[in-house]
């Protein structure tokens, strides 16, 4: 396990300092200049010159990118073109409403989806379980920004129980108002999340069902929960967990759509404020932040698969022989 460990830490750290790579060379073959956001309509050329040597936008590419790195290794992601702020506590203030938006999303997804989904699969041949998976297949087709707006007519214009969008000034300081503001985006992004998850859940349901290893234990006298509970609810997790752990992650980087449309002010509008405003330092502050957190759900998914399911062990120790 330990050479595993070793093995898939190389793999992150490559595949951190290659997405670097590759978003800062991106961002570069973007149209538009980053000067323009700091001087005015009709701006000389003398005037654009001069802004770009103040944000060293005129300087070589590797020469950028390597000023970039040294500030990376330092914890520096860089500071705002248009602010002349640090890009690292403007990111820090944002995860805040990012992340519990995300995770408790993600929580409840899987409260929902997981005893759905298995009911959906074990009563397949009745009228509710057709009827459960009606409904994942239609909550998957289902564009989130169009739920989000539906919810906000429903709870919020119309019932008035909830606001239509915002985050109070105080952030967490006033935890009632900031819990409010996230439950129409929170049921929203658990909604699509749960509709895609029921689908997987059943069809690793399924399997488990039609298996020889269950019609063994049931035939040996176990019931039905106890053969589940010990033969089959870990074989079907394996599948699931790499579906989470993708969820997860894209849920996190489509975060955009969800907080654009409740007017959030999450990493997601931070991001498309930088774009609009060719603001290089938060946007690959942003982008790189996503992307090691993108690449450690997917490192725990890894790991968690490989301690659940004995046979993956079995692979890793004949491996590392």
């Amino acid at each position: 396990m330990g050479r595993y460990l070793l093995r898939r830490l190389a793999f992150l750290l490559v595949s951190l300092a290659l997405s670097s790579v590759v978003l800062f060379v991106l961002l570069r073959l973007l149209p538009g200049d980053p000067a323009n956001a700091l001087t005015s309509v009709g701006a000389s050329p003398e005037q654009i010159a001069a802004a770009r040597h103040s944000i060293g936008s005129d300087r070589p590419l590797p020469e950028q990118f390597t000023h970039w790195l040294g500030q990376l290794a330092s914890g520096d992601l860089g500071t705002s073109f248009v602010s002349s702020l640090p890009v690292g506590p403007e990111v820090s203030a944002r995860l805040n409403v990012t992340v519990p938006l995300t995770l408790a999303a993600f929580v409840l997804a899987v409260v929902v989806a997981v005893p759905v989904g298995f009911v959906a699969a074990y009563k397949r041949h009745t009228w509710y379980g057709a009827v459960l998976s009606g409904i994942s297949q239609l909550g998957i087709a289902v564009p989130v920004f169009w739920l989000g707006m539906i919810l906000i007519a429903v709870f919020a214009l119309n019932a008035g129980w909830l606001p239509s969008g915002g985050f109070p000034q105080d952030g967490w300081a006033a935890p009632a108002e900031a819990i409010r503001s996230l439950v129409l985006p929170v049921v929203t992004i658990a909604l699509v999340m749960g509709a895609s998850l029921i689908r997987y859940v059943r069809s690793a349901t399924l399997d488990v069902l039609g298996s020889d290893y269950l019609r063994t234990a049931r035939a040996l006298g176990a019931s039905f929960p106890r053969a589940m509970w010990r033969h089959g609810l870990r074989n079907a997790s394996v599948p699931v967990i790499s579906i989470l752990g993708i969820e997860l992650a894209s849920t996190l980087l489509g975060a955009v759509v969800v907080e654009s449309v409740f007017a959030l002010p999450g990493l997601g509008s931070l991001l498309a404020t930088g774009i609009a405003q060719h603001d290089y330092p938060v946007v690959q502050g942003v982008l790189f932040v996503s992307t090691l957190a993108v690449l450690l759900i997917g490192f725990a998914a890894d790991l968690v698969q490989r301690l659940i399911d004995p046979r993956l062990r079995g692979r890793l120790s004949g491996g590392a022989r």
